[in-house]
């Protein structure tokens, strides 16, 4: 580009820069409500800047984020080494499509491989990619190794679960929300109660390629399964000779105080998905991690992604492996975690019926005779506190793990008062 056009460009630039300058919430909230699609149905609270587990709003209003992008900010907004990652990856290259060979893939799944205990990656970008990604890595092994005929494998699901938003992961939703309108949907899924493992033993025949299912229901409340429920799903897997697979996209990467909520009960998956917190709140990054003869079913042109593996996401993601080998959010998690359900569970029969959860990582039913989730969440924005509802009278509560615990005692002080308890 010449030095006119460079001129020019920087010039653009500029002008649309400009065009977001003194805009007030509400009216960067009807730009939101005209241009953008309803399929979200966000608080009412307009974030310019952020830091840790702090947030600023355009009128300079700072809360506590509470949520943590469902833990895909589990280090916080903005984590200095993982800014220091990006920034670096981002003056040399950020894209070469998978065409060619770049110098952070390699490490990238080798260092992840190492931290998870596994021995093969498949880089992608979305949860979602990651989960569709296990599903065809699952059939296509069925049908070359496990010998089920061509298209009559099955995977057995969760209810409840919540696993992303294509057409195929809705199909095997129980959520109505998720699934209305979406037919015809796709077939090969059988879905049983989740943490029930007479059911699931009774739902598993010889063609049944995989059970997956989440070590914690996240979307579902936070919803953590019986002990020894997941020992169960490993050995009926073991056993039926099919694939245990595991999404820990919202649990995993020291959310629940290991660096896999299937560590809790020391099981091991034969395939797990990652996601969020891989990304380290700045780009989307996620992968398929596990056994060698199981990914390596796949051959080139069989499956791929332009974006799947692109050298920033690789450099952000060998970060954020770095900052979970040292064991500190780990351990912070742990603690902090003691912390938020000791507090947590003194609401009880005091403004919440229920707490659920593990880690820094919590769902909270709310008395349906006082305030329903949402009301909640709007009264915590008022407290300077943010957080989500989920399923009518449930919040979820994801703090990052960077944040102090006089931070953490002062979003639960403003739950207590919210839900009524002071």
């Amino acid at each position: 580009m010449n030095s006119s056009g460079s001129s020019l460009y920087a010039e653009r630039m500029t002008t649309f820069a400009d065009d977001t300058t003194d805009l007030a919430s509400s009216e960067l909230i009807a730009l939101d409500e005209r241009w953008s699609t309803h399929n979200y149905h966000p608080l009412p609270v307009v974030i310019t800047q952020a830091e840790g587990a702090w947030v600023t709003d355009v009128e300079g209003e700072r809360y506590l984020d509470f949520l943590s992008g469902y833990s895909a900010l589990n280090f916080g907004h903005r984590h200095p080494a993982l800014v220091a990652a990006a920034t670096e990856q981002l003056g040399r290259v950020t894209l070469t499509s998978r065409a060619f060979h770049h110098d952070q893939l390699g490490l990238f799944c080798r260092e992840l491989a190492e931290l998870t205990g596994t021995e093969l990656v498949l880089p992608m970008n979305s949860g979602a990619e990651a989960v569709e990604s296990a599903i065809k890595v699952a059939r296509k092994w069925a049908y070359r190794v496990k010998g089920i005929p061509d298209g009559t494998a099955q995977i057995v699901v969760a209810a409840g679960n919540f696993h992303g938003r294509t057409t195929t992961i809705v199909s095997f939703s129980t959520d109505e929300v998720a699934r209305a309108d979406y037919g015809p949907f796709t077939p090969g899924f059988v879905v049983v109660p989740y943490g029930d493992a007479e059911a699931l033993a009774a739902a598993i025949t010889d063609r049944t390629a995989a059970v997956l299912v989440e070590p914690v229901q996240g979307e579902a409340g936070v919803v953590v399964p019986p002990d020894g429920y997941l020992t169960e799903v490993r050995r009926l897997c073991d056993e039926a000779g099919a694939l245990f697979i595991a999404d820990e996209i919202q649990s995993g990467l020291a959310r629940t105080g290991t660096v896999l909520a299937l560590d809790h009960e020391r099981v091991r998956a034969d395939l797990y998905t990652l996601g969020k917190a891989l990304g380290g709140g700045i780009v989307p990054v996620s992968a398929v991690v596990g056994r060698a003869d199981v990914l390596g079913i796949l051959r080139p042109g069989e499956h791929g992604s332009t974006f799947g593996g692109n050298p920033l996401a690789c450099a952000v993601g060998r970060a954020v492996v770095r900052l979970l080998a040292t064991g500190e959010f780990q351990q912070r998690s742990t603690a902090l975690g003691a912390r938020l359900h000791a507090r947590l569970s003194e609401l009880l029969g005091n403004g919440l019926t229920e707490v659920r959860g593990r880690g820094l990582w919590a769902g909270i039913d709310i008395d349906p005779g006082g305030l329903t989730g949402r009301s909640a969440a709007e009264k915590l924005l008022s407290h300077g506190v943010l957080c989500k509802e989920t399923h009518g009278h449930t919040l979820r509560l994801a703090p990052p793990l960077v944040i102090s615990e006089s931070d953490l005692e002062r979003g639960l002080d403003a739950i207590a008062t919210v839900v009524g308890a002071r």
